[in-house]
């Protein structure tokens, strides 16, 4: 084998200045087009890059990256780059390594909450946290918002016949709250000065549920800090507050980041643009990729008041639009785009006069038909029609020699999409009428699909002895596979007798064997069985689920 090293760019400074200038023989820059080209070279200030559908976006942030290390303007550690999720991190961070194959595994490279989390384990104590503080998911909020219900002092939204029935309302309040970065002596602030201007019973009345909800906000705060728990929205809000509180923190993280670029900006909240704009503020080398017409997350928090009024709050921002489409043809563009026009003028397109219309690469296209019915089940029944008279039309042409070359289908050419599973039932039936083949494949759930079923049937065997069918359903199981005959009896005789089919199993020999009479291989499995649930609840005592190999 050889032991000559792949050859790499980063490593390599063959090219000379003005060939390295002209980006003619990087591979980081080969292929893209015109726009893409520039917003990954331009390199110095702010940078607004509106990315419409298709045109490549992560690509761009990727090969920016990239760019950035083979010019060694930024060491990799110095460079970070924030996204909505964990998949589009994980994304970004393989086309960096393609492009990189060297060094680039010190990119911070992650999601706004990974990242707040990553800073404030590092400085706990300067904010006064515990470095193991624990982060509560939204159940585990429910939850702790439960115990500790009649340490609030609550009225209206804790109702004496249901005393539970806000809390899920009231946590998404205080989740609102922190995307706008408001602290609960702010909160506390707005409801006094709202209290000197009510005028009638009902604003009294208003007011006095806001003044229960700013004392709730104050305590629920107070507890976690208490019990050493962070909720998701902390994790960007206590992060600004740390470097509000520690400049000198915020400056070593200022001098850190000499480059930071953020994905998919038009779905950001109001803090955690905050949050960027205090890295920033120092060399305001950022950079932000979006697109106004692609924000769906108001309903969240978004706050698409970032993306509008980017160039306002750096007026000499660069701006690049990527409108070269490499998705959908011309025809599905020029709609969407008329669709979308009707927006105005609350659009980046006519604020910052640009334009946005996308251009295809793959075509023209057929022009997509609108079919009006009165009810599912006829807009179902036209759909299957269409597609009979398509593949009717084919048939014909098939007779016709002077058809060679016409588009030919095949039923898996045809897809239907429907909002939820329970639409595909009318679409299933009219198919089936037509006789037009078909498969289903519709998500039937998380909780239903079998390896998750399993799951949850072993860990409820281990916390609830008396839940005989979850215990059922592991026996019979692919891991156990007690046979259907022997497992029947095994629960019949329980039912019999009033006991849990857990009494049976753990109390099997001493059962008269003339009542049950199983298998010596199905008693084997049984023992197995106790063996494995005895041993996985001692393990419960020091381990948690995830870290348990099953």
């Amino acid at each position: 084998m050889s032991n000559t090293r792949p050859s790499n760019p980063l490593l390599e400074p063959s090219l000379n200045k003005s060939e390295k200038a002209r980006g003619k023989d990087s591979r980081i820059l080969k292929d893209l087009n015109p726009e893409q080209h520039k917003a990954v070279t331009t390199t110095q200030g702010p940078l607004l890059i509106i990315a419409g559908a298709g045109t490549g976006k992560t690509a761009v942030i990727a090969h920016r990256i990239a760019a950035i290390i083979e010019k060694k303007l930024a060491k990799p550690q110095e460079i970070l780059a924030l996204t909505f999720t964990d998949k589009a991190a994980g994304e970004m961070e393989e086309r960096v390594d393609i492009l990189v194959p060297y060094g680039f595994i010190d990119t911070w490279i992650s999601t706004f909450h990974a990242f707040g989390d990553r800073i404030l384990r590092d400085n706990a104590l300067d904010i006064g946290l515990t470095p193991d503080f624990k982060v509560l998911s939204r159940p585990q909020q429910v939850l702790f918002f439960q115990q500790n219900l009649f340490r609030f002092e609550l009225d209206y939204f804790r109702p004496l016949s249901n005393p539970t029935k806000f809390i899920g309302a009231i946590l998404t309040f205080f989740s609102r709250l922190k995307d706008e970065n408001v602290s609960p002596e702010e909160f506390q602030t707005y409801v006094k000065d709202q209290r000197s201007k009510v005028k009638s019973q009902e604003d009294k009345i208003e007011v006095k549920k806001y003044q229960e909800l700013a004392q709730a906000f104050e305590s629920y705060e107070r507890f976690k800090d208490e019990a050493g728990f962070l909720d998701f929205g902390d994790q960007v809000v206590k992060t600004i507050e740390l470097f509000t509180k520690r400049p000198k923190i915020l400056t070593t993280y200022q001098s850190q980041f000499k480059y930071i670029l953020v994905d998919e900006y038009q779905d950001t909240n109001y803090a955690q643009n905050e949050l960027v704009k205090l890295l920033a503020s120092a060399r305001k080398n950022i950079c932000v990729v979006g697109d106004d017409d692609q924000s769906i997350y108001k309903f969240r928090g978004a706050a698409i008041s970032n993306i509008l009024e980017f160039k306002k709050t750096y007026p000499k921002a660069v701006q690049v639009v990527l409108t070269q489409n490499y998705r959908s043809t011309q025809a599905i563009l020029d709609s969407a785009y008329k669709l979308i026009r009707h927006n105005d003028p609350d659009r980046l397109e006519v604020q910052n006069k640009i334009d946005k219309k996308l251009k295809s690469i793959t075509g023209q296209g057929i022009p997509p038909q609108e079919i009006f019915a009165d009810t599912i089940s006829e807009e179902a029944d036209a759909v299957a029609a269409e597609i009979e008279k398509l593949m009717g039309k084919q048939t014909a042409n098939r007779k016709q020699p002077s058809a060679v070359g016409r588009k030919q289908y095949a039923y898996k050419d045809f897809a239907i999409l429907v909002r939820a599973n329970s639409q595909a039932d009318h679409f299933l039936r009219a198919l089936n009428m037509k006789g037009i083949p078909h498969k289903f494949v519709g998500s039937s759930g998380l909780y239903q699909q079998p390896e998750v079923n399993l799951l949850i049937s072993f860990l409820t065997a281990i916390s609830n002895f008396e839940d005989s069918l979850n215990l059922f359903n592991l026996m019979t199981s692919e891991i156990y596979e007690i046979g259907a005959v022997d497992a029947i009896k095994l629960t019949s005789w329980a039912k019999r007798k009033n006991r849990s089919l857990f009494y049976v199993l753990t109390n099997l020999i001493a059962v008269d064997n003339r009542d049950i009479e199983i298998s010596k291989e199905s008693q084997a499995i049984v023992e197995k069985l106790i063996e494995d649930l005895k041993g996985s609840i001692e393990l419960s005592k020091s381990q948690t689920g995830s870290s348990i190999n099953f």
